[in-house]
């Protein structure tokens, strides 16, 4: 769980007001609609540690581990 919060909480840098609903689940995916274009790669590289992916396809991180729906 830590490890979730900690992720969230450095998504949450790249999120603005208007961003009410920035994640979505699907099978077995826990997503986040930050684009990783706009991240950093100091934060990149924490959330790949904490098991969240850059999915440039869909402008958003990605997970497995948190990912059970």
């Amino acid at each position: 769980m830590n490890d979730l919060i900690k992720a969230l909480t450095i998504l949450n840098k790249y999120l603005t007001p208007e961003d009410r609903w920035p994640t979505w689940c699907g099978h077995d995916i826990f997503g986040v609609g930050v684009d990783p274009a706009d991240v950093s790669e100091e934060d990149i590289k924490a959330l790949e540690e904490l098991d969240f992916f850059p999915d440039e396809e869909n402008e958003s991180f990605i997970s497995y581990r948190f990912g059970s729906c």
